[in-house]
């Protein structure tokens, strides 16, 4: 008895390759319009980048410090009624939001505006510019405790925004 041999193709090597090119769509490109090209220019200035990014680190911080400030209840029950708890409560919320809001919006500033402009020098959009605007944010926000306190700044800040950006895989 012989074996059975293979089948051969129904529409035969000219019909595989017709119909795999009949199956690939072609998308057609769409250049931008002349204000979507000035809507992206304006988002490419390192100013505008940088305000953006202090605006929405403020707005970040605010919700931040509500958040912990509505956790970190140091007040007991005994030493004030209801009333008083919840006016010290918010009170204490509000500090914290904006001293959260001043930290994020000025810590977003400057890793903003560093990175943009390290970016434009460079011409490169790749992971040194974070670790060298992380360096110079993290230095800048510890500057005041001293030279050792911006280093340590300096190194941390750096390793957590390669980290992210390596988290995120926004550079190949």
């Amino acid at each position: 008895m012989a074996s059975p041999e293979p089948s051969a193709p129904a529409a035969g090597a000219g019909g595989d390759a017709a119909s795999q090119t009949a199956a690939v769509a072609v998308e057609q490109i769409r250049l931008p319009s002349p204000d979507e090209m000035k809507a992206q220019e304006m988002w490419n200035n390192c100013f505008v980048r940088s305000v953006m990014s202090g605006v929405m680190g403020g707005g970040l911080g605010v919700l931040m410090g509500l958040f912990v400030g509505a956790l970190d209840n140091p007040i007991m029950q005994e030493e004030m009624t209801a009333r008083q708890q919840i006016v010290y409560q918010a009170k204490q919320m509000g500090r914290r939001s904006l001293s959260n809001a001043k930290t994020f919006a000025v810590m977003g500033l400057i890793f903003s505006a560093t990175e943009c402009v390290i970016e434009k020098a460079r011409a490169r959009h790749d992971v040194v510019n974070s670790a060298v605007a992380g360096c110079v944010t993290g230095g800048a926000l510890a500057v005041k405790g001293g030279p050792q306190a911006a280093c340590v700044g300096c190194a941390g800040f750096a390793a957590f925004s390669v980290a992210i950006e390596k988290f995120f895989d926004r550079h190949t």
